[in-house]
């Protein structure tokens, strides 16, 4: 996938979502833990199957177990190929954002989240556009200036 086309705003928005899924992830720390040991009960589940199969023969629980114990493992493996996938994908992401030189907005920006310093700049800015503006009473003494 060419990022290439992508606007900046694009690029931006798709990095602040896969941030956001990279931090539950990885806040989560049990749940992963938690994902691995399912995963390793499903490789138990088949190789249970397997031996019982050499012990007791075909039974329908051996065969359940085996199906089950896949369906586990393919699991697993699928959501552990698209984290990867994810974690690369947002590795690029950022390549081709510094590669850009994007100046980087605010992630989330509220009414609340304004600093002083914004507020400061943003006053001086007002003060400056309303000074540079020329009032009724400047241009009537232009007025009367050109026409003396």
């Amino acid at each position: 996938m060419s990022m290439k086309k992508w606007t900046d705003e694009e690029l931006i928005t798709t990095r602040d979502s896969l941030e956001a899924w990279n931090s539950r992830n990885n806040s989560s720390g049990s749940g992963s833990k938690l994902w691995l040991f399912t995963a390793f009960l499903g490789a138990f589940a088949i190789s249970t199957g397997v031996a019982f199969f050499f012990l007791d023969g075909i039974d329908v629980m051996n065969v359940l177990l085996i199906i089950m114990g896949t369906v586990t493992c393919a699991s697993w493996y699928k959501s552990e190929k698209q984290r990867k996938d994810n974690i690369a994908f947002l590795a690029e992401i950022n390549k081709e954002i510094k590669s850009r030189k994007v100046k980087d907005t605010p992630k989330h920006k509220d009414k609340t989240d304004t600093t002083a310093k914004e507020i400061k700049e943003n006053s001086r800015e007002d003060s400056s556009v309303t000074e540079s503006q020329p009032t009724e009473k400047t241009l009537e003494k232009v007025e009367e200036k050109s026409g003396n």
